[in-house]
């Protein structure tokens, strides 16, 4: 490793230290040991003259501001604005990941990384009025350290952290998120001990034991797995993941089955077909769990939330979006009482919306809705001197009001959004960016994808696998 590697050295935890300078890392259920000037699996935590060190404390891809149902949370505030955090390498390396340019620390390009404090995280949820911070994408396990720190932050700021996770991370190092983190959303890849260590190139059951060690410690616990093609979309996986939710963590846990898409070392196949996907749900539904819904899917009921007792619906989603419609503010059924297993917010935090834009002066760009592709990522910057506005508004549904969302900017600040379909009948988005500001567009394939190059410089218009594709790379 090079001198330049180490400045962006910072202490980590759960070092044990062994003789010869060399240290075992108690992060994940690897425990690697590692030599002086080595790393480890993850590749982002090292030996630095014999202490245990994170080469990605506050590394990040940019902060991006989604919806919670974007992270397999569904029965957490629906509709809540989230600040969404990932940064730099993972304790797996899965053949299918869509963010292996920044899961796989090795294929990082310098352009998609940004820096940033705790505090600066915080102050960006409060500058928008986002009242959670979800730890996504990559994995957070890997920046534990940068994640403990700004989580205990926003606690203190009335902040609810969120923690998207495949959860391939030792008991120990979740007693120490237990106090900071609000909501665990946790992918689980399989309930097969010889897929796990294939796929992943993890193991099963300490995925299984956390996701337990979270439930009992009285966390809202969300589950998910990834229905991959011909490998674990079968009625096998769906009873597997209905027996462990009933069985070890409650019925009542909200559990999700996601439609993969082929990408990084796995292309060579088709999307899960959604008959498969319905078929898991109605199993599950059978064995006895009461809130059974589909991901990565549209335009279907299984998304939906009615309730066990009257059958009336609760909660409307289509894709990233969520609409509360028969719901209490406790969270009960609101035609019957049945409590229907939902936490919610007081008080709204949707952004303000005007009729129209206040007057010339704004570059516009529109983004067409297209097969798989309903969702965007909008990144802006405000290059001038003073406070400026973004604007943007859906188009194409004459049932729905084309008022305009509000983004305001400070001075010098660089933001990033998404805008997600959110009828069946819209047909794209449209951003009003003021001449003082820059922005680019980012196609988002499915949910908690985050996507690294721009509309325009060489997207596909795919359904398969978005740019960029795969290479290998001689080690």
């Amino acid at each position: 490793m090079t001198d330049k590697t180490w400045h962006n050295a910072h202490p980590a935890r759960l070092e044990e230290q062994l003789d010869d300078d060399v240290v075992r890392c108690h992060l994940s259920p690897r425990n690697c040991r590692i030599r002086p000037g080595q790393h480890g699996f993850c590749m982002v935590r090292a030996n630095h003259d014999g202490h245990l060190v994170s080469l990605n404390y506050g590394r990040s891809v940019h902060a991006t501001e989604e919806t919670i149902e974007t992270e397999a949370v569904f029965h957490y505030a629906p509709g809540a604005r989230i600040l969404s955090m990932g940064n730099v390498g993972c304790m797996l390396n899965c053949d299918y990941c869509h963010n292996w340019k920044t899961s796989q620390a090795r294929y990082i390009d310098g352009k998609d990384v940004y820096h940033y404090t705790p505090e600066q995280v915080v102050d960006i949820a409060k500058q928008h009025g986002i009242k959670v911070i979800s730890w996504t994408y990559n994995d957070p396990v890997v920046w534990h350290e940068f994640v403990v720190e700004t989580a205990r932050l926003a606690k203190q700021a009335g902040i609810v952290n969120l923690y998207k996770s495949a959860f391939f991370i030792s008991g120990e190092a979740i007693e120490e998120l237990i106090p900071v983190i609000d909501i665990f959303s946790i992918s689980i890849k399989s309930l097969d001990p010889a897929y796990y260590r294939k796929i992943t190139k993890g193991w099963l059951e300490p995925v299984l034991e956390g996701t337990e060690q979270v439930f009992r410690a009285g966390k809202h616990v969300e589950v998910s797995t990834l229905m991959v093609t011909d490998l674990s979309d079968d009625e096998k996986t769906a009873q597997a993941m209905a027996e462990f939710v009933g069985g070890r963590l409650s019925p009542r846990v909200p559990t999700h089955f996601v439609r993969f898409h082929p990408d990084y070392k796995m292309t060579d196949t088709i999307r899960t077909p959604i008959e498969r996907l319905e078929g898991a749900r109605r199993i599950a539904l059978d064995m006895g769990l009461q809130h059974v819904y589909l991901g990565n899917v549209y335009d279907t009921d299984s998304t939906t939330t009615t309730c066990r007792g009257c059958g009336a619906v609760q909660v409307t989603r289509y894709g990233l979006n969520a609409q509360p419609v028969g719901l209490t503010s406790e969270g009960l059924c609101s035609s019957c009482g049945t409590d229907a297993h939902f936490t919610l917010f007081t008080e709204t935090d949707r952004r303000t919306t005007v009729a129209q834009l206040p007057g010339p002066g704004f570059d516009t760009a529109s983004f067409e809705w297209h097969g798989d592709v309903r969702a965007v990522h909008v990144q802006v910057r405000n290059d001038s001197s003073q406070a400026e506005t973004v604007y943007q508004r859906r188009f194409g549904d004459p049932e729905i009001a084309e008022s305009w969302s509000t983004i305001p900017l400070r001075p010098g600040e660089s933001f990033r959004f998404i805008a997600a379909k959110s009828t069946i009948g819209e047909q794209g988005v449209t951003v009003a960016v003021p001449h003082g500001c820059t922005s680019s567009l980012h196609e988002v394939f499915d949910r908690a994808h985050f996507p690294t190059v721009e509309v325009g410089a060489g997207s596909r218009n795919a359904d398969v696998t978005p740019l960029p594709v795969f290479q290998p790379r001689a080690r």
